[in-house]
C-alpha cells in the first residue's frame, strides 16, 4: 500500500494534543487525510494547540474523548497517552488499528532512519549523531522523543537524507512496520515500571526496534551491558557492537585510552578519549555508540574526530549552569531514572548536594546508596517521591525536604561550600510539578540565576 493510500482520504483519529499529536495531525492534512484530534485536557489548558489546529482547519475536541474517534479508519496515539486509556480500549474492541506517531511518520520518510533507544544516553547520542552527520555534509534531521516530532520533518527528508530518531518504549508500544536502517540499543536498566509493570516487559518493548529489520539493516548494541550481552535479542539485522571495556571486530571500542572504529576487521584510530568534549564514562560509551553507527555510512575518522571534539553536550544533561559563591550548579533534569543519576554522580569529582525527587516511576532507589557513598554530601528532596526516597536514602545521607525547586536551590546553596557542587538529578519524572523535564530544568536555571542576582544585590548593599 502506498503512502497516499495509507493517508489520503482516510479518517485519522489523533489522541493527544501535545507536540507529536499536533505534528501527526498536520502531516495527515498535508497528505490529504482527514484528521480529528482529541484531548482529555480542558480547553483553557490547550489554547495554543487549538489555535494551531484552527488555522489549519483541523477539527478537534477537548475535555474528553467522544465516540467521534471511533469513526476513524485508524488512530494515531501520542506517547503520553496511557495504554489502558478507555478510548483506546473501545477502539481496539471495534477493531480500529492503533499506531504510534513514530509508526505514522515513518510511512512518509524517504531517507534512511537511525533509531536510537535505550534507558539512558538517547538524547546525547541522537544529538551527537546529528552533529556528526552535519559535519560530514549529510542532510540530517534529529527528531523523535528528543523534542522535535518525527512527523514534523519526516516528509521533508530526501532519499539521500538521514533521520536520526530518538525512540522511546512509549512509541514502540504501537509500531507495525517501523523499520530503521540502523537500530541502536544503548543500554537497559529498569525504567517506566509504573507504565510497563515489569523489567521484562520494558526490555521486550525496547527490542521491538529491530523486529522489522532485515539482513540489509544493522543493529548496534552495547557489549558492556549485561542484559544486552546476554544476547536474547531476536533480529535478522547485522550486529555491530560498541564497548569501552573490551574489543570488537565490528563497531567501536576503547583501548589504552583511545577510541577506535572498526569495519570489516580494520581498526581506525578516532580520538584520544580525554579529548572528547562531553565528560564522563557514560558519555565515552555514547561516543563509541555514535562512532559505530556513523562508520556504517562511510563517515571518515577525521570527521568523527572533529565532531567529537566540538560537541558540547545537550541541554538539561550535566549542563553546567553557573558558579555562585564558589558553588557549581549543574542541571541534569533529564536524569529521570536512577541509573542516569548514577552516571551523573560518577562524572562529578567534587562533593555533591543532590536535588532529587518528583513523580516515582516504580524503580528502586537502592543503587544510589552504592554510587552515592563518598560522593553525596547531602540530599535535598522534592516532589511526590520524596518520602519514598527518604525511606531508602535518609539514614545514609543528611537530608532536607523542600516544597519547591526554588526552595531546594536556596537550601542547597546554604548547605554547600566553595568547591562543592549542587546537582539537580531527580531520578524521577517531572509531571507532579512541571510539564516535562525541560520545564523542570528551565525552572532550576531560573532559580540559580535569581540566587546569583540576590547575591550581587547583597554585595552591592554591603558595599
Amino acid at each position: 500500500m502506498t503512502v497516499e493510500e495509507k493517508i489520503k482520504g482516510r479518517k485519522i483519529g489523533v489522541v493527544g494534543m501535545a507536540r507529536s499529536g499536533l505534528a501527526a495531525a498536520m502531516l495527515a492534512r498535508r497528505y490529504g487525510g482527514e484528521p480529528f484530534v482529541s484531548d482529555s485536557k480542558a480547553a483553557d489548558n490547550l489554547t495554543a494547540q487549538t489555535d494551531q489546529l484552527k488555522r489549519r482547519d483541523i477539527p478537534f475536541e477537548t475535555g474528553g474523548h467522544s465516540g467521534r474517534l471511533l469513526g476513524a479508519d485508524y488512530i494515531v496515539v501520542s506517547p503520553g497517552v496511557p495504554p489502558d486509556a478507555d478510548i483506546l480500549k473501545r477502539a481496539a474492541d471495534k477493531g480500529i488499528p492503533l499506531f504510534s506517531e513514530l509508526e505514522f511518520a515513518s510511512w512518509v520518510c524517504r531517507g534512511r532512519i537511525i533509531g536510537v533507544t535505550g534507558s539512558n544516553g538517547k538524547t546525547t547520542t541522537t544529538t551527537l549523531l546529528g552533529e556528526i552527520f552535519s559535519t560530514a555534509g549529510f542532510d540530517a534531521s534529529v527528531c523523535g522523543n528528543i523534542g522535535l516530532p518525527f512527523s514534523q520533518v519526516a516528509d521533508k527528508i530526501e532519499d539521500d537524507g538521514v533521520a536520526v530518531v530518538e525512540v522511546s518504549t512509549f512509541q514502540l508500544e504501537r509500531i507495525a512496520d517501523f523499520k530503521p536502517h540502523v537500530a541502536m540499543i544503548l543500554n537497559l536498566s529498569p525504567d517506566h515500571l509504573d507504565r510497563h509493570g515489569t523489567f521484562e516487559t520494558y526490555k521486550k518493548l525496547k527490542y521491538r526496534i529491530t523486529e522489522n529489520q532485515t539482513a540489509d539493516d544493522f543493529l548496534v548494541l552495547n557489549l558492556d551491558d549485561p542484559e544486552i550481552a546476554a544476547d536474547k535479542i531476536v533480529s535478522a539485522a547485522s550486529r555491530v557492537y560498541f564497548t569501552t571495556k573490551g574489543v570488537t571486530d565490528s563497531g567501536a571500542f576503547v583501548r589504552d585510552g583511545i577510541l577506535y572504529g572498526v569495519q570489516d576487521g580494520q581498526e581506525t584510530r578516532i580520538i584520544n578519549a580525554g579529548e572528547i568534549a562531553i565528560p564522563g564514562p557514560h558519555n565515552l560509551q555514547n561516543a563509541a555508540a555514535a562512532v559505530g553507527a556513523a562508520m556504517l555510512f562511510g563517515i571518515r575518522a577525521d570527521v568523527l574526530e572533529k565532531a567529537l571534539r566540538a560537541f558540547p553536550g545537550v541541554e538539561h544533561r550535566l549542563e553546567r549552569v553557573a558558579r555562585v559563591g564558589g558553588v557549581d550548579f549543574v542541571n541534569d533534569s533529564k536524569a529521570t531514572n536512577v541509573d542516569s543519576v548514577c552516571c551523573a554522580l560518577r562524572s562529578i569529582s567534587t562533593p555533591i548536594f543532590l536535588i532529587a525527587g518528583g513523580r516515582d516511576k516504580g524503580g528502586s532507589y537502592l543503587p544510589l546508596l552504592e554510587h552515592g557513598r563518598g560522593r553525596i554530601k547531602g540530599l535535598i528532596l522534592i516532589g511526590e517521591a520524596r518520602e519514598k526516597m527518604f525511606d531508602v536514602l535518609g539514614r545514609d545521607f543528611p537530608t532536607v525536604f523542600a516544597e519547591s525547586l526554588e526552595e531546594a536551590v536556596t537550601k542547597s546553596f546554604e548547605l554547600a561550600g566553595s568547591g562543592e557542587t549542587v546537582l539537580l538529578s531527580p531520578a524521577c519524572a517531572s509531571f507532579d510539578m512541571f510539564d516535562d523535564y525541560e520545564h523542570r530544568g528551565a525552572a532550576f536555571k531560573a532559580a540559580v540565576a535569581e540566587l546569583k542576582d540576590r547575591r550581587k544585590e547583597n554585595e552591592t548593599i554591603a558595599d
